[in-house]
Protein backbone atom coordinates (compact mmCIF):
# COMPACT_ATOMS: atom_id res chain seq x y z
CA UNK A 1 0.00 0.00 0.00
CA UNK A 2 1.27 3.53 -1.00
CA UNK A 3 -0.19 6.17 1.07
CA UNK A 4 0.50 10.08 -0.56
CA UNK A 5 -0.43 13.13 1.38
CA UNK A 6 -0.78 16.62 -0.14
CA UNK A 7 -2.48 19.81 0.96
CA UNK A 8 -1.45 23.36 1.65
CA UNK A 9 1.04 24.68 3.46
CA UNK A 10 0.77 24.59 7.38
CA UNK A 11 -1.63 22.12 7.31
CA UNK A 12 0.14 19.19 9.46
CA UNK A 13 0.90 17.27 6.60
CA UNK A 14 4.64 16.59 7.72
CA UNK A 15 3.80 16.30 10.91
CA UNK A 16 1.20 13.24 10.11
CA UNK A 17 2.61 12.01 7.20
CA UNK A 18 6.13 11.28 9.82
CA UNK A 19 3.82 10.29 12.67
CA UNK A 20 1.95 7.69 10.42
CA UNK A 21 5.59 6.52 8.76
CA UNK A 22 6.91 5.99 12.18
CA UNK A 23 3.48 4.18 13.49
CA UNK A 24 3.85 1.59 10.19
CA UNK A 25 7.51 1.41 10.20
CA UNK A 26 7.17 2.32 6.38
CA UNK A 27 9.76 4.53 4.80
CA UNK A 28 8.50 8.35 4.29
CA UNK A 29 9.30 10.06 0.64
CA UNK A 30 9.46 13.74 1.25
CA UNK A 31 9.49 15.85 -2.36
CA UNK A 32 9.40 19.25 -0.91
CA UNK A 33 12.21 18.45 1.31
CA UNK A 34 13.47 17.37 -1.89
CA UNK A 35 12.80 20.40 -3.68
CA UNK A 36 14.35 22.44 -1.17
CA UNK A 37 17.57 20.85 -0.83
CA UNK A 38 18.00 21.37 -5.07
CA UNK A 39 16.89 25.43 -4.46
CA UNK A 40 19.49 25.54 -2.00
CA UNK A 41 22.38 24.14 -4.27
CA UNK A 42 21.55 26.35 -6.87
CA UNK A 43 21.47 29.13 -4.21
CA UNK A 44 17.75 29.72 -4.13
CA UNK A 45 14.70 29.98 -1.86
CA UNK A 46 12.17 27.69 -2.33
CA UNK A 47 10.19 30.31 -3.85
CA UNK A 48 12.75 31.73 -5.84
CA UNK A 49 12.77 27.90 -7.17
CA UNK A 50 9.11 27.57 -7.73
CA UNK A 51 8.99 30.78 -9.51
CA UNK A 52 11.66 29.85 -12.22
CA UNK A 53 9.68 26.54 -12.31
CA UNK A 54 6.79 29.13 -13.88
CA UNK A 55 8.90 28.54 -16.98
CA UNK A 56 11.21 25.79 -16.91
CA UNK A 57 9.34 22.82 -16.37
CA UNK A 58 12.80 21.03 -15.66
CA UNK A 59 12.21 22.12 -12.36
CA UNK A 60 9.43 19.65 -11.55
CA UNK A 61 10.60 17.26 -13.60
CA UNK A 62 13.32 15.07 -11.25
CA UNK A 63 11.08 15.05 -8.55
CA UNK A 64 8.00 14.01 -10.47
CA UNK A 65 10.23 11.47 -12.28
CA UNK A 66 11.21 10.04 -9.06
CA UNK A 67 7.98 9.96 -7.41
CA UNK A 68 6.48 8.23 -10.43
CA UNK A 69 9.15 5.41 -9.71
CA UNK A 70 8.46 4.97 -6.33
CA UNK A 71 4.92 4.40 -6.75
CA UNK A 72 6.03 1.58 -9.54
CA UNK A 73 8.83 0.29 -7.81
CA UNK A 74 7.85 0.69 -3.86
CA UNK A 75 4.97 -0.66 -1.93
CA UNK A 76 3.96 0.23 2.25
CA UNK A 77 5.59 3.76 1.72
CA UNK A 78 4.57 7.43 2.97
CA UNK A 79 5.14 9.92 0.06
CA UNK A 80 4.27 13.30 0.82
CA UNK A 81 4.31 16.19 -2.22
CA UNK A 82 1.23 17.86 -3.85
CA UNK A 83 1.39 16.14 -6.85
CA UNK A 84 1.76 12.61 -5.19
CA UNK A 85 -1.67 11.43 -5.61
CA UNK A 86 -1.19 12.17 -9.40
CA UNK A 87 1.61 10.86 -10.00
CA UNK A 88 0.96 7.49 -7.80
CA UNK A 89 -2.73 7.20 -8.66
CA UNK A 90 -3.37 4.05 -7.02
CA UNK A 91 -2.10 5.47 -4.14
CA UNK A 92 -4.80 6.33 -1.18
CA UNK A 93 -4.82 10.26 -1.29
CA UNK A 94 -4.82 11.99 1.91
CA UNK A 95 -5.44 16.13 1.48
CA UNK A 96 -5.09 17.99 4.63
CA UNK A 97 -6.06 21.24 4.73
CA UNK A 98 -5.87 24.28 7.19
CA UNK A 99 -7.47 28.06 6.69
CA UNK A 100 -5.05 30.61 6.08
CA UNK A 101 -4.67 32.19 8.76
CA UNK A 102 -3.63 29.31 10.63
CA UNK A 103 -1.21 28.00 8.79
CA UNK A 104 0.82 30.97 8.24
CA UNK A 105 0.82 31.04 11.83
CA UNK A 106 2.35 27.34 12.32
CA UNK A 107 4.80 28.21 9.80
CA UNK A 108 5.36 31.40 11.43
CA UNK A 109 6.27 29.31 14.41
CA UNK A 110 8.58 27.23 12.48
CA UNK A 111 10.49 29.83 11.15
CA UNK A 112 11.50 31.50 14.66
CA UNK A 113 12.84 27.82 15.51
CA UNK A 114 15.94 26.35 13.84
CA UNK A 115 14.62 24.39 10.82
CA UNK A 116 15.42 23.39 7.14
CA UNK A 117 12.53 24.86 5.33
CA UNK A 118 14.76 27.01 3.05
CA UNK A 119 12.18 30.04 2.84
CA UNK A 120 13.07 33.36 2.60
CA UNK A 121 14.55 34.76 5.69
CA UNK A 122 12.39 38.10 5.53
CA UNK A 123 9.42 36.17 6.72
CA UNK A 124 8.91 37.86 9.76
CA UNK A 125 5.50 38.72 10.52
CA UNK A 126 2.12 36.87 9.89
CA UNK A 127 1.75 39.32 7.34
CA UNK A 128 5.18 38.39 5.42
CA UNK A 129 3.79 34.55 5.58
CA UNK A 130 0.35 35.04 4.09
CA UNK A 131 2.14 36.82 1.53
CA UNK A 132 4.49 34.07 0.93
CA UNK A 133 1.75 31.79 1.32
CA UNK A 134 -0.37 33.26 -1.52
CA UNK A 135 2.92 33.38 -3.90
CA UNK A 136 3.47 29.71 -3.20
CA UNK A 137 0.14 28.88 -4.25
CA UNK A 138 0.07 31.12 -6.97
CA UNK A 139 2.87 29.54 -8.54
CA UNK A 140 2.13 25.73 -7.83
CA UNK A 141 -1.46 26.17 -9.47
CA UNK A 142 0.08 27.93 -12.51
CA UNK A 143 2.91 25.50 -12.70
CA UNK A 144 0.42 22.20 -12.35
CA UNK A 145 -1.95 23.67 -14.27
CA UNK A 146 0.57 24.56 -17.36
CA UNK A 147 2.41 21.33 -17.40
CA UNK A 148 -0.25 18.52 -16.01
CA UNK A 149 -3.56 20.04 -16.03
CA UNK A 150 -4.33 19.23 -13.09
CA UNK A 151 -5.41 21.30 -9.65
CA UNK A 152 -3.51 19.92 -6.70
CA UNK A 153 -6.08 21.66 -4.29
CA UNK A 154 -9.20 20.09 -5.32
CA UNK A 155 -10.46 17.60 -3.07
CA UNK A 156 -12.42 15.34 -5.12
CA UNK A 157 -8.93 14.09 -6.34
CA UNK A 158 -8.48 12.93 -2.99
CA UNK A 159 -9.66 9.51 -0.98
CA UNK A 160 -9.84 11.45 2.46
CA UNK A 161 -10.03 14.92 3.12
CA UNK A 162 -9.21 16.27 6.70
CA UNK A 163 -9.37 19.90 7.62
CA UNK A 164 -6.68 20.60 10.94
CA UNK A 165 -7.37 24.53 11.18
CA UNK A 166 -9.09 23.80 14.75
CA UNK A 167 -7.07 20.47 15.86
CA UNK A 168 -4.19 19.57 17.45
CA UNK A 169 -1.78 17.38 16.48
CA UNK A 170 -2.82 14.22 18.32
CA UNK A 171 -6.56 15.26 16.80
CA UNK A 172 -5.66 15.65 13.38
CA UNK A 173 -3.21 12.07 13.37
CA UNK A 174 -5.97 10.35 15.31
CA UNK A 175 -8.58 11.28 12.12
CA UNK A 176 -6.38 10.05 9.78
CA UNK A 177 -5.40 6.71 11.65
CA UNK A 178 -9.07 6.45 11.93
CA UNK A 179 -9.46 6.35 8.13
CA UNK A 180 -6.14 4.67 6.86
CA UNK A 181 -6.28 1.52 9.67
CA UNK A 182 -9.06 -0.38 8.38
CA UNK A 183 -7.06 0.12 4.55
CA UNK A 184 -4.22 -1.76 6.19
CA UNK A 185 -6.07 -4.36 7.88
CA UNK A 186 -7.60 -5.34 5.12
CA UNK A 187 -4.42 -5.34 3.33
Amino acid sequence: MIITFGGTPGSGKSTIAKKLAAKLGWPRYYMGGIRRDIAKKRGMTLAEYNKLGENDPTTDTDVDNYQENLGKTMDNIIVEGRTSWFFIPHSFKIYVDVNKETGAKRILKELRNENDRNENKNLKTLSDVIKSFDARMRSDRKRYKKYFNINVNKKSNYDFVLDTTNLNRAQAFNAVWKYIKPKIDKK
